[in-house]
């Protein structure tokens, strides 16, 4: 095989050995109560479903109200097969918008962290 067929064969697996890497990140693919929803009374949990398995040590939320206080929650545990991060809400939620700020290790070592948020009604 001559140098340059080799080096491109080479460059290619590279390409896409990093590239398989850069998809393993653990993406965030259903929350409930959904991003921009309404409900017409207190959630239970949130429940955060992702496309990888979680380090639970590594892995939370933060939810913030209508007053930009903090609100109380319980400890979060994994479920589905450790790809669902349920974090319990202990408390009613009042009227109002909430934001929540979340962060996860997923078990390849790849961290990410986003924001969403949802609103009770009155």
């Amino acid at each position: 095989m001559p140098t340059l067929s080799r080096l491109v064969a080479l460059s290619t697996v590279a390409i896409l050995g990093f590239a398989g890497q850069a998809l393993a990140h653990a993406q965030l693919t259903k929350i409930v109560p959904a991003d921009k929803a309404t409900v017409a009374t207190s959630p239970a949990e949130l429940d955060l479903h992702f496309s990888e398995e979680l380090d639970i040590k590594f892995s939370g939320v933060k939810i913030t109200g209508p007053d930009k206080a903090m609100v109380k929650t319980g400890d979060a545990t994994l479920m589905d097969e450790g790809k669902t991060l349920m974090v319990p809400l202990p408390e009613k939620l009042g009227p109002g918008a909430y934001a929540v700020e979340w962060h996860v290790l997923s078990t390849d070592g790849h961290k990410t962290n986003g924001t969403y948020g949802f609103t009770v009604k009155p």
